[in-house]
């Protein structure tokens, strides 16, 4: 961290403590970080680390992470027939997602149907086909 390669390492804790900076090992077992695309790194047996500078924390992983992708891609265990039944409908209805169609019905008062015309009208366009509908 500051470069003491051939630094006592009590000699570094106690530089460390003079200069108001905790450093705690955290015994982790799984941590998990969730991307904005939605897919995860999962690190397993990791070390990890917590720094507390003043108040200010920061947390140090060590540790080969595992990509998972994100679960709107795939069908997660324990509820396949739900997913395929929701994927089918998707497709069943030019593609249209089901949340959208709620979507533009609780905006609008809309009808489903009347909903899910304007959005295949506005190809899934949301703000469209509420404008569309209002």
């Amino acid at each position: 961290m500051f470069g003491g390669g051939g630094m006592n390492p009590r000699k570094m804790k106690q530089m460390m403590k003079q200069m108001g900076i905790d450093v705690d090992e955290i015994d982790a077992s799984e941590v998990v970080i969730t991307k904005a695309d939605g897919d995860e790194l999962v690190f397993s047996d990791p070390d990890v680390t917590k720094m507390d500078a003043r108040g200010q924390e920061t947390y140090q992983i060590i540790g080969e992470p595992e990509t998972r992708a994100s679960a709107g891609g795939a069908i997660e265990a324990g509820e396949p027939e739900e997913a395929e039944a929701e994927a089918d409908e998707g497709s069943e209805s030019g593609g249209i997602p089901p949340e959208d169609v709620e979507l533009v019905v609780t905006r609008t008062g809309a009808s489903e149907a009347d909903a899910r015309a304007a959005l295949e009208a506005t190809d899934g366009d949301l703000a469209a086909a509420i404008s569309r509908l209002e």
